[in-house]
């Protein structure tokens, strides 16, 4: 997150950052930020973003990254919010994700109207063109009922 948070100051953007009091306690806090904005739990902490984001990019990461991700996805989903996500696959590293998501489809665990949520591609530049150029498809509802025939009781 800093390397990215650096970039875009050098390249002369504005930088958010959100962090937990307990982790600024670590001294794992970015002071060359735009701003800074201490709050005390990671619920707190992914609230504040998901506000202040205008869509979700998710980069290379571990299971913070992860989370953070499919949170703001399954907001998507269920409508809590109307942002674009996106997966930008940097050499090749949610290629098996990917292919997972799209498994969970086949399977009939993820429809294929929610699979669309996330936008993936291995070109920035494409990337941000199709998240600036996406739009949320409106769901009735988000399970489809006539999969599923013991949820119809």
């Amino acid at each position: 997150m800093g390397v990215v948070a650096d970039a875009a100051i050098n390249a002369g953007g504005q930088v958010l950052g959100v962090i937990t009091h307990a982790l600024e306690a670590k001294e794992v806090a970015h002071r060359g930020l735009t701003e800074l904005l201490v709050v005390e739990s990671m619920h707190e902490r992914k609230a504040a973003m998901a506000d202040a984001s205008d869509c979700f990019i998710m980069l290379p990461g571990g299971f913070g990254t992860l989370d953070e991700f499919f949170e703001a996805v399954t907001w998507t989903q269920l409508g809590i919010h109307a942002k674009p996500c996106g997966i930008l696959d940097v050499n090749q590293y949610f290629e098996p994700l990917r292919v997972f998501l799209d498994h969970a489809v086949d399977q009939r665990l993820i429809r294929v109207e929610h699979r669309a949520l996330i936008v993936d591609e291995t070109d920035p530049e494409a990337l941000l063109d199709r998240l600036a150029a996406w739009r949320p498809e409106h769901l009735d509802k988000w399970l489809d009922r006539s999969r599923h025939p013991r949820a119809q009781r």
